[in-house]
């Protein structure tokens, strides 16, 4: 038996960046504007249609005082979790 916690499923990172925007009272297109993205590439990333590259965990850890592995891990955890439900089919 492990001792090895898993989450029954990983949190999206759509949902936690549109908190954040939420909490910030900021625009999809103010967080463009902070992290040289296009305001394209926000929607999409919220849309669910983007993956968080690591350039773009770069910008949004700048912005939103985060780390870059936080986002970078938020993005592979949700990926990986995708892929086992795909699986499981």
């Amino acid at each position: 038996m492990s001792n090895t916690l898993t989450p029954a499923r990983a949190i999206s990172p759509k949902r936690i960046l549109q908190r954040e925007l939420d909490a910030r009272a900021w625009t999809q297109k103010d967080l463009a504007e902070m992290t040289n993205r296009p305001a394209q590439t926000i929607n999409e990333i919220i849309k669910g249609t983007k993956q968080i590259t690591p350039e773009t965990a770069r910008e949004l850890s700048a912005a939103l005082e985060t780390t870059v592995e936080f986002w970078i891990n938020l993005e592979t955890n949700y990926r990986l979790n995708l892929a086992k439900n795909v699986n499981r089919l």
